[in-house]
């Protein structure tokens, strides 16, 4: 194996989550299709953290679940470590899920308050049946919630005593109790203060150098993005448009979609964000219930040309290693 491309821990391939639409009360009717996830395909190696943007309702936290079997699959595989667990049922998937674990976006809302935190922490341990030495169980429990910056005896206090970083931190620790080589990150800082999140962001920075974990982190925020992630799936209405890694992405994107997203964020230099050009995206994203034909991009691109009203672009990998899904670099 490649020490410089190791083999990936993750790998999916055409991953479709579709939800029917149904009318009526007793007798339903399907009336429609939510194509939340249609037809999305990527690799994560081990060690690395692959960041996953787009706009709101395209389709991550979608992924995201279907990757942890969470959601039920249309079609497509999710084969974690070498093995197909697209079809696995919920027994089945009890010992995966112990290696692959996730972070959620809500620090409050994802505790359970009527729970103390040693109980919160430790009950991973006790869903698997490895809380039956008690004294073995509160010192993983301690030592989880130093590993997360959060003293030993915070194990007996409730969630409400706890602000939304620390709540974030006993979120973390929970997802660590089983040691686990993926950790799926869902906007794990989008409900903090600024202050905070770069806190946070570095707890996972440390954690996964001192535990090689492999994250994917979802994310709206293309600064934190940029700072975590070694490469970047960038994603419109259920599709992935443009894989690339983090220098290339934000040095020279391809896709206008990744170029207008990049276009949006704020420059901290008065001077250079004043003469530097706006693209806007015009019109808004599309319903995934029905998504336009061709490039489902093009009603809202300023490149857009007459092919992308009707012919929907393949996936292109390009000399330097990036893949993009645009006509623009169909011959490229």
């Amino acid at each position: 194996m490649n020490a410089s491309r190791p083999d990936p821990v993750l790998t999916v391939r055409d991953l479709k989550v579709h939800f029917p639409v149904t009318t009526g009360i007793i007798a339903k009717k399907v009336v429609g299709t939510v194509k939340a996830v249609d037809g999305v395909s990527f690799s994560v190696r081990r060690g690395e953290t692959l960041g996953l943007v787009g706009e709101s309702g395209c389709g991550k936290s979608t992924t995201g679940l279907a990757v942890l079997r969470m959601l039920d699959i249309t079609s497509g595989k999710v084969e974690f470590e070498g093995e197909d667990i697209s079809g696995y049922d919920r027994a089945r998937m009890r010992p995966i899920r112990a290696k692959m674990q996730m972070v959620y976006q809500d620090p409050y809302g994802s505790l359970n308050p009527r729970m103390k935190v040693a109980d919160i922490v430790g009950e991973p341990l006790v869903v698997h049946g490895l809380a039956s030495d008690r004294d073995k169980y509160r010192a993983r429990v301690a030592a989880l919630l130093k590993m997360v910056g959060l003293l030993p005896d915070m194990a007996e206090r409730y969630p409400h005593e706890f602000s939304g970083g620390q709540r974030q931190r006993i979120g973390i620790a929970r997802a660590l109790a089983l040691e686990p080589t993926l950790l799926i990150c869902d906007e794990p800082v989008s409900a903090l203060d600024v202050s905070i999140q770069a806190q946070v962001v570095n707890l996972f920075m440390e954690l996964q150098e001192r535990l090689g974990l492999t994250y994917i982190f979802i994310a709206h925020d293309l600064s934190v993005v940029r700072h975590i992630s070694d490469r970047i799936a960038v994603m419109y209405l259920g599709r992935i448009v443009e894989i690339a890694t983090r220098d290339q992405l934000y040095k020279d994107p391809l896709h206008p979609y990744t170029q207008a997203l990049l276009a949006a964020v704020p420059i901290a230099d008065p001077e250079i964000e004043a003469q530097r050009g706006q693209q806007i995206i015009i019109g808004e994203i599309p319903s995934a219930l029905r998504p336009p034909p061709g490039c489902r991009f093009h009603t809202r691109c300023p490149k857009a040309m007459e092919v992308c009203k009707s012919v929907d672009p393949a996936m292109k990998e390009m000399a330097d290693g990036r893949a993009v899904a645009c006509h623009l670099h169909a011959a490229a």
